[in-house]
């Protein structure tokens, strides 16, 4: 297909005359049937490059994301302009699951988004065989390196489906990439040959800012009081996103705040909210952010330093995604670095350590040796670190390992639907008169809903039953406590659980094997990137943008102009971005080739006044040497 018939397929359906950047060698690179990798920063348009192509082909477009925002979001989005598009992820019934599958496969649908932990289901490998599948989309790609900054095993999945449909190319995108880290998503998503696309990750538009204050919270007021704007701030940890949001009400300005722990249903009003303007600052966690469009974010502010570049870099690029200038702010103390030390040993405990964890799992559940393969438990994190002096960070890194190492599979949290079950027999229910209007609708409609439930537990969802008996969601749930209580019925709220799964039997102790690919390896790959990401916090006269830009592999990046770093004056006089300027542009002439003083003048596009002082300070520092009278630099 010629690049002007996907470019009627842009007009036609996003109303766009041209692509930009890189879409065009990508979608011509998927078009020609090539497994691709594109590196394209946040709001570069990644998923123009795959959602074009597949409108091209007959069948439909496998994108795998672990945004479920995001696969809402696409979903919506392609709807309403007419194509066919549905996604699968936690939270859905078997039902629900089988409905969109089925419509995969005799709809005509054209997209299908799915969660990576999704692939390995039996339901989905039995459907998968049925659905004309023409393009694997990766969103995330990096997620499936264990020298990434954010592994997740699941992705692990994504190779065995090429298995099952081997001649369908794959497309994997990613904003954040090591060059290590390119290399080894293309191997893990067996490319049949090595194929990569970059776009810059410059961001000209965003200006990098840290400060060094041991007063935090009042420099954070003090930012936002000096921008306008919708604004994101990012903490370490849950708690946290509260206290600062309360701080920042009380100082009078509007804040709500976001993290893993909250129901979805919360989730999606406060997201609403700072969408819509109703709050002008989000407080969250690095739960947030991934999937959200709001172009028009002024500022990020970092409280606690990120565990690595890749981290910060994609978390920052969320402002300014409309091209106007935006800010990026780190605010640093004189223990963040201890802190971030700290982190590798909570990330990487002792290996004896990671095997008094299994130990105590295997108590935990009564595991008998040679028991357990293929089992799976609930686990409650808190329950299991209070009965075993455990801390929970170092209990959460150990069972991680445990999961790298092949020996359990430890999930993420996930959405588990409330229950309930009647304790009274239909007649005895029946014969109960003093129930309030609300109780009797509601228990009328529970009947009408849901089958079995004087026998057994029953999945119930709430906002169903708030629709149709014409309550509120929390009406629901105050009627249905009344009711437990009463003991009428037994209701289990829904909550979030991490599971644990064998997926090999019980080992002795002693037998736990953790590699050094496994452990050794991936502590130094995670100890080099807070390094990394220290001397980012701690460098003054480097520029912010070129040492980000030069970690991800782009070294011949020049300074930005308009970072904190660049905006300081050197010892020569010269802006900081100035210097470096003259200074990259006097080493890179002279190594080429020694010249006179008169000839470097003659050579130089700057005026002598500015370049002379860098010469100077140059030789001063003996990186330009005189020899037989001409200038050179030392190699």
């Amino acid at each position: 297909m010629e690049l002007a018939d996907y470019r009627r397929i842009l007009k036609q359906y996003w109303g766009y005359e041209d692509f930009r950047g890189i879409q065009a060698d990508i979608i011509r690179s998927i078009g020609d049937g090539h497994d691709t990798l594109g590196l394209m920063p946040t709001g570069g348009g990644k998923s123009i490059t795959f959602q074009v192509p597949a409108l091209a082909k007959e069948g439909l477009c496998l994108v795998v994301t672990p945004l479920i925002a995001l696969m809402k979001d696409q979903v919506r989005n392609l709807r309403s302009r007419g194509i066919k598009a549905t996604a699968i992820y936690s939270g859905m019934t078997r039902e629900e699951i089988v409905v969109a599958l089925e419509n995969c496969i005799f709809g005509n649908y054209k997209f299908l988004y799915i969660s990576p932990e999704r692939l390995a289901t039996d339901i989905f490998r039995v459907k998968l065989r049925h659905i004309p599948v023409n393009l694997i989309a990766i969103d995330e790609a990096h997620c499936i390196s264990q020298w990434g900054y954010d592994f997740r095993p699941s992705y692990l999945q994504i190779a065995e489906v090429r298995h099952l449909l081997p001649d369908i190319p794959v497309l994997a995108l990613t904003a954040t990439a090591t060059p290590e880290v390119v290399d080894d998503i293309q191997e893990r998503l067996a490319f049949r040959q090595k194929n990569v696309f970059r776009m810059s990750f410059e961001r000209k538009n965003l200006a990098y800012i840290v400060r060094r204050t041991e007063d935090k919270p009042t420099e954070l007021l003090h930012i936002l009081h000096s921008l306008q704007g919708a604004a994101i701030v990012y903490t370490r940890n849950r708690k946290r996103t509260k206290e600062v949001a309360q701080y920042l009400e009380a100082n009078h300005i509007t804040a709500t705040f976001y993290h893993a722990s909250l129901s979805n249903d919360t989730k999606d009003e406060r997201q609403k909210s700072w969408l819509t303007g109703g709050h002008r600052v989000m407080v969250a966690t690095n739960a947030f952010g991934m999937g959200i469009d709001k172009p028009d974010v002024r500022l990020v502010v970092h409280i606690d330093l990120p565990d690595s570049p890749e981290a910060y870099f994609q978390e920052a690029g969320r402002a300014g995604r409309d091209g106007a200038k935006a800010y990026a702010v780190l605010l640093c103390s004189r223990s963040d670095k201890g802190m971030l030390q700290r982190r590798i040993a909570d990330t990487f405990p002792e290996k004896d350590y990671i095997r008094k964890v299994y130990e105590d799992l295997q108590y935990y559940y009564q595991m008998a040796m040679g028991d357990g393969r293929g089992c799976t438990f609930a686990f409650d994190i808190d329950e299991f670190c209070q009965h075993f002096k455990h801390f929970p960070v170092r209990v959460d890194s150990a069972l991680k390992i445990l999961t790298r190492a092949g020996y359990l599979e430890y999930t993420d949290e996930q959405d588990n639907a409330s229950r309930i079950m009647f304790t009274l027999n239909r007649d005895e229910l029946y014969r109960i008169h003093e129930n309030s209007e609300d109780t009797e609708r509601l228990l009328h409609c529970l009947l009408r809903s849901y089958t079995g439930l004087f026998a057994d537990y029953a999945y119930i969802d709430e906002n169903h039953l708030a629709r149709r008996s014409g309550l509120t969601r929390q009406q629901v749930y105050d009627i249905l406590i009344s009711l437990s209580r009463r003991r009428i019925l037994h209701y289990i709220p829904g909550r979030k659980t991490p599971y644990i799964i064998y997926t090999r039997e019980r080992q002795e102790t002693g037998r736990i094997v953790l590699s050094r690919e496994v452990y050794e390896d991936r502590k130094k790959s995670y100890t080099q990137r807070i390094e990394a990401m220290t001397e980012y916090a701690e460098s003054d006269g480097l520029c912010r943008s070129q040492l980000l830009l030069r970690y991800f592999g782009e070294k011949q990046s020049r300074p930005c102009g308009q970072c904190d770093a660049c905006l300081q004056r050197h010892s020569t006089g010269l802006r900081n971005d100035r210097f470096l300027e003259i200074a990259d542009y006097l080493l890179q002439l002279l190594k080429e080739t020694p010249l006179l003083p008169s000839d470097l003048a003659e050579r130089m596009p700057y005026p002598f006044q500015q370049y002379e002082p860098v010469l100077k300070y140059l030789m001063g520092e003996e990186e330009i040497r005189l020899l037989d009278g001409k200038l050179t630099a030392v190699r």
